[in-house]
């Protein structure tokens, strides 16, 4: 196989539209890195809860600015604090509803940007966020932003959560508020970059979007998977 171009591959999108499966499997199939913004945002909401800067309904935005410095996140591909793989912890509910607000947080959104640009230095990467191709890395080579009607993401946000105290309805108002606030957040609003390309994804299997994904990069890049 002839040698593929390192170029860095920007996916945005709304909440459980598949983004971070569908980009570990492209990285995975090109033999690049993956690296999950919003993921570390969740690492970050859950590092604030266990400290007591997050709780009650309430986020001491001072109090967990001053953990950042303390904070190591990584992905192995799965999310680490620390040595502590927190894969599974930062999908529960109680994450979920403090994260959008904690990602709006200037402080926060630089202090991820700036590990996110350190990672993706060498080129060769997927990254997968609300913001990627728009804020983060707006001279990607490829940008993708994805999308699918709520009740789809609803069920496949709740079908992957391991909390047997969340209904599907918490699910879906949990979504739609993410929606809401991500959208309309004064820093780095959700939105598709305009030199994007929409896949959206609601009548779709992962094979299908694999097939869509190699007939552009073929058709863009002579790419061949």
């Amino acid at each position: 196989m002839k040698q593929q171009p390192k170029i860095i591959i920007a996916i945005d999108g709304y909440s459980s539209t598949g983004k971070s499966s569908f980009a570990k499997l492209i990285a995975e199939k090109l033999d690049y890195i993956h690296l999950d913004s919003g993921a570390l945002y969740r690492a970050m909401t859950l590092y604030g809860l266990r400290k007591g800067a997050i709780g009650g309904g309430k986020i001491d935005e001072a109090a967990l600015v001053a953990l950042l410095p303390e904070l190591e996140v990584s992905q192995r591909p799965d999310t680490f604090i620390f040595d502590e793989n927190v894969e599974g912890l930062i999908r529960q509910m109680e994450v979920s509803s403090y994260v959008s607000p904690v990602s709006a947080i200037a402080a926060v959104r630089a202090f991820v940007d700036d590990n996110l640009h350190k990672m993706a230095s060498g080129g060769g990467v997927v990254m997968d966020g609300r913001d990627i191709g728009t804020t983060v890395f707006p001279n990607a080579e490829l940008k993708i932003f994805m999308q699918a009607d709520d009740l789809v993401r609803a069920m496949r946000r709740y079908r992957e959560m391991d909390d047997p105290g969340t209904t599907f309805i918490d699910v879906l108002h949990n979504l739609r508020d993410r929606d809401q606030r991500d959208s309309t957040r004064e820093i780095s609003p959700l939105r598709k970059a305009d030199d994007a390309i929409v896949l959206d994804n609601t009548c779709m299997t992962m094979e299908d979007e694999i097939e869509w994904l190699v007939n552009l990069l073929n058709d863009k890049y002579g790419f061949s998977l």
